[in-house]
């Protein structure tokens, strides 16, 4: 019996050892396939993050001066991915600048709203969410949801919206750039460029300081959950004080920065990057190869001028908030522009040809007077009626004050009425566009000023107030031109997709 119950004791031994190494066998085949599987995972997501490679363009902008240090395909038209949200931005910064909303506003919810894809911050229809949250959920998170959310209580649907973001871009020179949505979800027809965005990056922190500083949020408290930024620059990049990311797969990973460092300060753009790292990578051999490169000293006016009280806003003129590029791949300098803004009835004038599209007829008869010299006259009313009411949210011009030679006097055939005589040197003047708001006619001139500026150095830009029935409409026409001069600049305008009318005094 012993000898029996050794031989079980060894043969139940043997049997545990022998399960042992099947399973000591089974483990390792088991962690052997989990390496494979993460050797080819490894591979394959390498395999596929070489053959992705998405356009890419940059910009690098002095932005005291507007020099241009470094352009590669700024020109070139990119998906602007959430980038689009910096647009969003803008306008809301707009509106609790004119003091039509607080930080403190809710704003509402909807279905559509909330039912936007990540990322976003799972909003339910019906909920509401404060206007200094939205800020920050945007700038951090990026999110989708309260993008729409912004877009739908300023513009009454996010189409509308979308219309309004537009017409504002086209207003301060983004003039390659359309949105069709608040958040910078895939859309093939929502396009920008590397120097558009630049430009926007530039507007937005000059025209809007205060706001500006939410771009340099790094980590968001919703609801005792920290959300953090989206820009791993913030922090770790000297200088680094804002301000958005983007990533959709049709642009790549894309970002605007904005760095200041002893006196310098440049805005810069990268679209295209295959992964965010390298798209970081790659702003940062920007920044560092171009930063000692920027001047210490800004221009001798800011691009937007702030007023410092609501009345001063309602009635002084800012600096252009923003330059176009003054022609793609040029590296000249983007300059503000002075403007004169009048109010005008009846001038006597034709125009001697129309460009497709142009917002409004014309009221005018030729002129008999070829001379090369001549006086543009336009005769304006002591009380002129007032200007309609803007859209909420919208600013007066953003365009400073033309130190122009204006001569008035009294006009015996105009009984209450003043004529205002604005000497010029040419016969012929051209109209770039004509808005609903003063302000956009105003940014139009600046822009338009900018991208042709030697073939506008003596011309002289103002804004003309018609009436259209009951609407009003602002038309933007710089005078004092020859005919020469009056055709080259609107072959140049018509070919970057600018309207222009040639017009004859």
């Amino acid at each position: 019996m012993p000898r029996s119950g050794g031989a079980s004791r060894i043969a139940l031994r043997g049997s545990v050892l022998g399960l042992a190494g099947l399973l000591a066998i089974a483990t390792f085949a088991d962690n052997a396939n989990a390496r494979a599987r993460r050797h080819y995972r490894h591979h394959h997501r390498a395999a596929a993050e070489e053959s992705y490679q998405p356009s890419q363009a940059s910009i690098v902008v002095d932005a005291n001066t507007g020099a241009v240090l470094e352009a590669s395909n700024a020109d070139g038209l990119r998906h602007p991915a959430s980038l689009t949200k910096i647009m969003t931005l803008y306008l809301l910064f707009e509106r609790l600048d004119a003091g039509k909303i607080k930080l403190s506003t809710e704003f509402p919810v909807s279905a559509h709203a909330a039912s936007m894809a990540p990322s976003k911050l799972d909003l339910k229809p019906g909920d509401s969410i404060r206007v200094e949250t939205a800020i920050k959920a945007i700038v951090t998170k990026s999110a989708n949801d309260v993008a729409v959310v912004v877009a739908e209580a300023l513009g009454g649907s996010e189409e509308e919206f979308a219309r309004m973001m537009t017409a504002k871009a086209h207003a301060l020179g983004m003039m390659h750039t359309t949105y069709v949505n608040a958040s910078g979800l895939p859309d093939d027809r929502q396009i920008t460029t590397a120097r558009d965005v630049a430009l926007l990056g530039r507007a937005i922190q000059q025209r809007f300081p205060d706001y500006y500083k939410y771009f340099s949020t790094r980590i968001f408290d919703y609801h005792g959950h920290p959300i953090r930024n989206h820009n791993h620059l913030l922090g770790v990049v000297p200088g680094v004080d804002g301000i958005k990311t983007g990533y959709i797969h049709e642009s790549g990973f894309n970002i605007v920065t904005s760095v200041r460092r002893g006196g310098r300060h440049i805005v810069a753009a990268v679209f295209g990057g295959r992964t965010a790292r390298a798209r970081d990578a790659r702003m940062r051999d920007l920044i560092d190869g171009y930063i000692q490169q920027a001047s210490t000293k800004p221009m001798a006016a800011p691009l937007v001028a702030r007023s410092d009280s609501r009345e001063s806003k309602e009635r002084k003129l800012s600096l252009a908030s923003a330059s176009p590029e003054p022609k793609p791949g040029s590296t000249a300098p983007i300059k503000p522009i002075p403007v004169k803004t009048f109010a005008v009835r009846g001038a006597a004038m034709k125009a001697a040809s129309v460009a497709a599209g142009t917002p409004e007829g014309q009221e005018l008869s030729p002129s008999s007077d070829n001379t090369a010299s001549i006086t543009t006259v336009a005769t304006v009313k002591h009380d002129p009626p007032p200007l309609p009411s803007p859209p909420p949210g919208v600013r007066p011009g953003v365009l400073g004050t033309l130190p122009a030679k204006v001569a008035s006097a009294a006009n015996d055939d105009e009984p209450g009425s003043t004529t205002v005589a604005a000497k010029s040197h040419g016969g012929w003047m051209i109209q770039v566009g004509a808005f609903d708001q003063e302000g956009d006619a105003k940014e139009r001139l600046g822009a338009v000023k900018i991208k042709i500026e030697s073939l506008l150095a003596h011309a002289e830009p103002f804004t003309e107030r018609v009436e259209k029935g009951h609407k009003a409409l602002f038309r933007a026409r710089f005078a004092g031109l020859d005919k020469h001069q009056a055709e080259s600049a609107c072959k140049r305008l018509r070919h970057s997709d600018i309207p222009c009318m040639l017009l004859k005094n």
